[in-house]
């Protein structure tokens, strides 16, 4: 039952190996493989990351783009408010948590232009918002060019910081598309425009849109984890790639969130489009039937993501693989270094 019980899943993690900034060039930045049949661990970097690919491997990336999901304003009395974009919940609302006492029916005032109403104050924490300009009601498209403007971007809470200029690069990938996400699918940071152009030109691969929340972030507190109920993301696969990743001999998902979205799919097990909700939980009580490797970064102790990742290697080995990049000085979390699991 070890592998069931959230103390399982601790560590200590010296503040000075939390990243805060990435490396440059993206290719230095260190590559922890570890190969499941060997138990082997080899360390390099990513300029040697093709060295290591399975040729007949799909490719799957996740190409969410990040929102500048913060914003400033305050209230019609003065009072200074943070309103923080976790999700589009219609066509003119979106979910937010906000910094300050607000209300239902109160209004945040942004600047001379734009304009928030609370619409609703939710139990768990969250509000129901909606966007105004002059007084003219916004739909998400006009709401998204609005944070371009006006908003900042939404560092993890454990980078110690305000955002810079340069995070608004850094903390997104090189081929990020559609917009909707408020945290990073971070492993997909480490590519560059040239190593995308030979994943393009040598590899089989494929792109999915699963808009990462900030529930991503979220402790799991159930003592059992299997208890515990993962927070929901929007997921969105056409038909043409989800045909591509069941028929797949071999699927390297790059991210957590790529390969939460393929095994959505294969649960599914359905070849037509979706679009919707996806929130499935990946641990050793439910491993992964379609990922054959992964490319991740390191993870919060306590996180469904270094759940994830047990589900792939086992408890033990994922115990003495995060021993060892502790030992070794990897950089950890969402600017840090990478793992691939074969």
């Amino acid at each position: 039952m070890e592998e069931f019980l959230l103390q399982s899943y601790d560590y200590d993690l010296p503040d000075e190996l939390i990243a805060t900034h990435p490396v440059n060039p993206k290719e230095s930045a260190k590559l922890l493989i570890y190969e499941r049949s060997s138990k082997k661990i080899i360390h390099s970097n990513f300029a040697h990351f093709f060295d290591f690919i399975p040729r007949d491997s799909l490719l799957v990336f996740n190409d969410t783009k990040v929102l500048k999901a913060r914003i400033f304003g305050h209230k019609q009395s003065g009072g200074k408010i943070e309103v923080f974009i976790h999700r589009q919940k219609d066509l003119n609302t979106f979910l937010a948590q906000i910094r300050g006492r607000v209300k239902s029916g109160d209004e945040i005032i942004l600047n001379d232009e734009f304009s928030v109403n609370v619409l609703e104050v939710l139990n768990n924490g969250f509000r129901v918002v909606e966007f105004f300009r002059n007084g003219q009601k916004l739909d998400s498209h006009q709401v998204y060019e609005m944070l371009e403007r006006l908003g900042h971007t939404p560092l993890p809470p454990y980078i110690k910081r305000d955002s810079q200029k340069s995070d608004e690069r850094d903390y997104q990938s090189v081929f990020a598309r559609h917009y909707g996400a408020v945290a990073a699918p971070t492993a997909s940071l480490h590519f560059s425009d040239s190593m995308m152009d030979r994943v393009k030109s040598e590899f089989k691969n494929a792109f999915l849109t699963l808009h990462v929340g900030a529930g991503t972030f979220m402790n799991v507190e159930s003592e059992d984890i299997r208890l515990h109920q993962i927070h929901s993301e929007i997921l969105r696969i056409d038909e043409q790639t989800a045909r591509e990743i069941m028929y797949a001999k071999k699927v390297l998902c790059i991210g957590t969130t790529a390969m939460r979205s393929v095994e959505f799919l294969a649960r599914r097990n359905d070849f037509s489009a979706y679009s919707g909700e996806c929130d499935i939980f990946l641990h050793l009580g439910n491993k992964p039937i379609k990922t054959d490797y992964l490319l991740t970064n390191f993870h919060l102790p306590k996180s469904s993501l270094l759940m994830l990742v047990s589900s792939m290697v086992g408890l033990n080995e994922c115990k003495r693989i995060y021993q060892e990049a502790i030992a070794w000085k990897y950089r950890f979390y969402s600017y840090g270094d990478g793992m691939l699991i074969l």
